[in-house]
């Protein structure tokens, strides 16, 4: 019966083959004749090194680079396996999101079709939940050749992501700091809803009152409350911040600043029933942007990083293997709305 090891030993008669590229095509030429199958474990690098006369830090570049395809994965103290048989699979990539929303899907489509077809991507939520975070990781880990992953605000969180191989990582969405270098392309939350505001200033000073929605406990990012509060400080700006919108509870000359879109659809019905107008009678201000919000009520005044934008950054970052530090401008993008 062939073996693994004849099956990389006989490339050596290939002289444009490095002592990597034979131990790599090897093995996925023994997984291709069925020699080893899925979820079978890979000789140790111990073996390898004794029966093939490699170096050890041959074996495991080509390990590695098995690994990051998504042919081999590691379990600790067991070894290395087989975790796919779809050899012609280039690479496997986790994704771990916040959940599926509009502006999240955005980021989704662009970053699938950046990528191309022969990049397989498993798509993981964890809805803001540290548990799940903490499980979802588990799960994850030492199965993929690159982990693409949003993080959650949480004292855990750096110690979770730590545990990954920073050269595998890449942070997207929001930021959260972690120990030495390591890869990330987010957007900005504080600075940028500060600025946003005080652009806005002498137009939301022609109403009333501004009322922002929020939720203790939600997953709106902190930094948007911490500078909301000080715009009306430095502005002298009438506002409130409400848990949610009450149906009916539409006010002539008030703006509604809100990060949840079901608030506005229904502020915007009851702005019909009330014979209101968005722009004139209320104002109405969105974070994330998104095809619907242009239409809409007139058009929507929000502001936003461009989540299309950071998805094909992201498989880019994906592809080349570079080393990438990057924030998404958030703009105001100004409608009929406010």
């Amino acid at each position: 019966m062939i073996t693994i090891f004849e099956k990389i030993q006989e490339l050596e008669e290939i002289p444009s083959y490095s002592k990597h590229e034979q131990f790599v095509q090897g093995i996925i030429n023994a997984i291709d004749e069925r020699i080893i199958s899925k979820g079978e474990a890979l000789p140790s690098i111990n073996v390898l090194i004794r029966e093939l006369g490699f170096a050890r830090e041959t074996v495991m570049k080509g390990y590695r680079e098995l690994i990051s395809r998504g042919i081999v994965e590691s379990k600790k103290r067991l070894g290395y396996f087989v975790a796919n048989d779809d050899t012609e699979q280039t690479l496997k990539v986790a994704l771990l999101m916040y959940l599926i929303d509009s502006f999240q899907e955005q980021f989704y489509r662009n970053f699938r079709t950046e990528l191309g077809p022969n990049v397989h991507i498993d798509v993981f939520f964890h809805h803001g939940n540290i548990t799940m975070f903490e499980t979802m990781l588990d799960m994850i880990k030492g199965k993929y050749g690159v982990y693409v992953i949003s993080p959650i605000p949480h004292p855990k969180t750096r110690y979770l992501l730590d545990a990954l191989p920073t050269n595998k990582f890449i942070m997207f969405d929001r930021y959260e700091p972690l120990k030495g270098e390591f890869n990330y392309i987010t957007q900005e939350f504080e600075q940028s809803t500060y600025r946003i505001l005080a652009e806005l200033a002498d137009t939301i000073k022609k109403f009333d009152e501004m009322i922002f929605f929020h939720t203790p406990g939600s997953l709106d990012p902190v930094e948007i409350i911490k500078s909301f509060k000080k715009f009306t400080k430095d502005f002298a700006v009438n506002t409130r911040i409400v848990n949610e919108y009450e149906p009916g509870s539409v006010e002539k000359g008030k703006v509604y600043f809100t990060l949840d879109n079901s608030q506005i659809w229904r502020i915007l019905k009851d702005c019909e029933a009330k014979q209101l107008e968005p722009g004139k009678d209320i104002g109405i201000l969105s974070h994330n942007d998104e095809i619907v919000k242009e239409i809409i009520g007139g058009g929507i005044t929000t502001y936003s990083a461009d989540f299309s934008l950071m998805g094909k950054k992201v498989a880019q970052a994906v592809l080349k293997k570079e080393r990438v530090q990057e924030v998404i401008p958030t703009v105001l993008i100004r409608r009929k709305s406010l």
